[in-house]
């Protein structure tokens, strides 16, 4: 979540009610058949990990089957594009991230509009994190940045028009005002790689792609961008901690249905979800990946993705990126 000026715009887009209706039967007894969770992402990633949690709980607690099905690509538009055209019935459920809000913006075109898609949830969030090899001088992010004024630094991310890229550029451009050259990966599992060989001088990513690197001290974590420190590696400053109140950029798994779904069965799912998220076994497995559960009304997380889009789409907009 990039807590920044909000964009106007964002009031109309996700998670507006459908105009109050009296709902079927079948939207009362839901769910009564096999949901179909598509993650918009491979298998092994924080959207998948989520998406396979929760099934599992949620098929216990209905009784029905949840089948989790990867449909990967376009950075995570294909996944959408296939759930913001499926019927309105609560049984295709799209799980995907920060990407939604960034590609509003980002992509040109997404083959679905942002409109399409209704909020369910947003389940669990994890903030940007930097981090360098621990032969790197500086023992903290601000130390980075002072640094880096006197020479060519590099800093690797998972790719262009990732939410860890969106976050590093606009934070050295707009806001430590220093040319730091950007290093794209295929993925945060090769960016991670990289710094703990020393190829790059900073690793920008969502922090659980690097916490169990961090803890054995293969990297030196030197900035998480939250509120508070993150429980997972609490020994790592803040950026506020360093002098940089008012940046803060978190990554997030959120559940979304087409946006014509009834209010019962938003409802339903919204709150068996939530009911999940309680579990201390669930807890305790997202904790120790870096993410922390958010348990929200689906109309609270309506509102926060409206921020989340006007956010990201500062972002993108300031930094200048477009993808057709």
């Amino acid at each position: 979540m990039l807590r920044i000026a909000y964009l106007g715009a964002a009031a109309a887009l996700i998670g507006a009610s459908p105009a109050a209706a009296q709902q079927s039967p079948a939207a009362q007894q839901y769910p009564t058949q096999t949901i179909t969770f598509v993650v918009a992402f491979a298998p092994g990633g924080v959207a998948d990990t989520v998406a396979r949690t929760i099934s599992q709980k949620l098929g216990e607690r209905t009784g029905q089957t949840v089948v989790v099905e990867n449909r990967g690509g376009a950075g995570g538009n294909l996944g959408a594009k296939m759930v913001a055209a499926a019927a309105p019935d609560g049984y295709t459920v799209l799980v995907s991230t920060t990407a939604v809000p960034i590609n509003h913006t980002l992509y040109k075109n997404r083959g679905y509009a942002t409109e399409d898609l209704r909020v369910v949830g947003i389940v669990a969030s994890t903030p940007e994190a930097v981090a360098a090899h621990p032969s790197n001088p500086a023992k903290n992010f601000a130390e980075f940045v002072r640094n880096a004024r006197d020479k060519n630094a590099t800093y690797g991310t998972a790719g262009v028009g990732t939410a860890s890229y969106i976050a590093a550029e606009y934070f050295f451009r707009q806001i430590a005002k220093i040319n730091v050259v950007h290093v794209p990966f295929s993925g945060g599992a090769p960016a991670v790689t990289a710094a703990i060989g020393n190829h790059i001088d900073l690793l920008a990513v969502s922090m659980p792609a690097a916490v169990q690197q961090i803890r054995q001290g293969q990297l030196r974590g030197l900035g998480v961008a939250s509120p508070q420190r993150a429980s997972a590696i609490p020994d790592v400053p803040t950026y506020a901690e360093q002098g940089y109140p008012d940046f803060y950029a978190t990554s997030w798994v959120g559940f979304f249905v087409p946006t014509k779904t009834g209010d019962a069965v938003v409802q339903k799912l919204n709150s068996e979800i939530s009911a999940i998220l309680k579990d201390p076994a669930v807890e305790q497995r997202l904790k120790g990946t870096g993410f922390d559960p958010i348990i929200k009304t689906d109309k609270e997380a309506a509102a926060e993705f409206q921020r989340e889009v006007a956010s990201w789409s500062k972002m993108v907009q300031t930094i200048g990126i477009t993808v057709d």
